[in-house]
């Protein structure tokens, strides 16, 4: 018998956790607090199943089995984007409706987080000797840059073989760079628009966007004309403080942006068929001739691919226009063989022509692992033990903690192809045999690295 299936024992244990997990609203740039209430819950059911955790740092947190050997890791985290609108369950609660798990972070990642809280009591409980040691480390800001994994290692030590059940199966050997980017102008420039406010988070698809305008009466007939002849959906209002037009989309996850629709990006479209550069403003003149409603990068010069990892792609993730405020932010992922360099100095070199102020916010290098790696050997038997199914190797435009290890480690998991979790999307799911089947999964590869035993043993 697989060691895999002990982890079924525990299923209800499980969601009932999960639905606590659940209820914090840990989003890290809004809710710090809630951040610290999740790690300190993964922390005292640790504590209940007579496991030792550990606090590192205000924002990251571990729980070791084992002493010997070689140090192995798995890496979740307990932080989320924001729920944003459209959700047909409550968010922050677990809901389970048509053999499917709904909530925020079921799938991304705090599903995955609780497995391997799991998989330790498991391997506890049934009285595994370890050759190794295992480590299931938590962090709260995976979301918003992984400063956490920048903080917990300078306490401790990058294990020597690791993965990050936060992507797809089966095995991702290779993640893009990612480059997150902030333009702005000193002050607002823009002569007829006072207000532009779109997106919680740059690395998601803004769904909603809305503008404020001092428009006159051929302004808004010519708006209204445009909009009927866009692709767009578009809401016009009329307030006090001028015209407001709000913008609706479809949120999507920065590393596949084309399977989104950008609010923003589309109602920059139609405000700068409008009006003229100096009328709205050098923010949205940039987002217009440099972004538009592009994926891909080509209007910045940008457009690129290679045969690892694939195209880079390109997202506009918030604006921010109001009193002396004006402000874009922008998220890149680029292929693997090529320097983050270059794409830094091109897209300056674009911004400042337009005299704009530009600035770094984020920078994750790529991630790449050899596929006749001792590692993804060892995921590939603990996955196709389970499934009877080899394992995919597969890159991704998806950025996880397994980029902080130094290449010794890679996503494994949790989400299957063809499940549409909606990852950073509303109504968030995950298929419920899924969800099990990956408890499986990763319980026989954490039993793996623990042991040291591989299909030939």
């Amino acid at each position: 018998m697989l060691f895999g299936n002990n982890i079924l024992k525990y299923k209800d244990e499980i969601l009932s956790d999960l639905d606590k997990l659940l209820e914090f609203e840990s989003i890290d740039s809004q809710r710090p607090e809630e951040c610290s209430a999740a790690l300190n819950f993964v922390l005292k059911r640790a504590s209940d199943f007579g496991l030792a955790g550990e606090l590192v740092t205000d924002k990251s947190a571990h729980i070791t089995l084992g002493s010997n050997g070689r140090l192995c890791g798995v890496l979740t985290h307990l932080d989320v984007v924001p729920a944003g609108g459209n959700w047909s369950f409550p968010p922050f609660r677990l809901t389970e409706k048509d053999n499917r798990l709904y909530g925020r972070g079921v799938a991304d990642d705090k599903g995955a987080a609780l497995i391997t809280l799991y998989c330790l009591r498991a391997l506890k409980e049934n009285g595994v000797v370890g050759k190794n040691t295992l480590r299931a480390i938590y962090g709260t800001s995976e979301e918003v840059g992984m400063e956490d994994m920048d903080g917990y290692f300078e306490k401790m030590p990058v294990p020597e073989m690791a993965f990050s059940p936060d992507n797809e199966y089966g095995i991702c050997y290779a993640e893009k760079g990612i480059l997150q980017i902030e333009v702005s102008t000193n002050g607002n420039d823009a002569t007829v628009l006072s207000q532009f406010h779109s997106g919680d988070a740059v690395n998601a698809v803004p769904e909603l966007a809305y503008v404020m305008l001092d428009a006159s009466a051929y302004d808004e007939q010519l708006l209204m004309r445009l909009a009927d002849a866009s692709d767009g959906n578009f809401e016009f209002n009329y307030t006090i403080d001028g015209l407001m037009i709000i913008s609706r989309g479809k949120a999507a996850h920065a590393c596949e942006p084309d399977k989104g629709y950008n609010a923003a990006a589309a109602l920059v479209d139609l405000i700068c068929h409008a009006y003229t550069t100096e009328e709205t403003g050098a923010i949205c003149s940039f987002i217009d001739y440099a972004v538009n409603k592009e994926t891909n990068g080509r209007s910045i010069g940008l457009k690129m691919s290679d045969s690892v990892s694939g195209a880079l792609t390109l997202n506009l993730g918030r604006v921010n226009i109001e009193g002396n405020t004006a402000k874009a932010a922008i998220d890149i992922r680029y292929p693997v063989t090529v320097r983050g360099e270059r794409i830094i100095r091109q897209f300056k070199s674009v911004a400042e022509n337009g005299n704009l102020n530009v600035r770094v916010l984020n920078h994750e290098r790529p991630l790449y692992v050899e596929k006749e790696s001792e590692l993804i050997s060892l995921l590939s038997e603990a996955y196709e033990s389970v499934t009877g199914e080899p394992a995919e190797l597969y890159s991704t435009g998806g950025g996880t903690y397994a980029r902080m290890l130094g290449g010794k480690g890679v996503a494994f998991g949790p989400a299957f192809k063809g499940d549409n979790v909606n990852m950073h999307n509303a109504d968030e799911s995950i298929d419920k045999d899924n969800f099990f089947k990956h408890a499986q999964i990763c319980l026989e590869a954490m039993y793996r690295m623990f042991t040291g035993l591989t299909d030939e043993d």
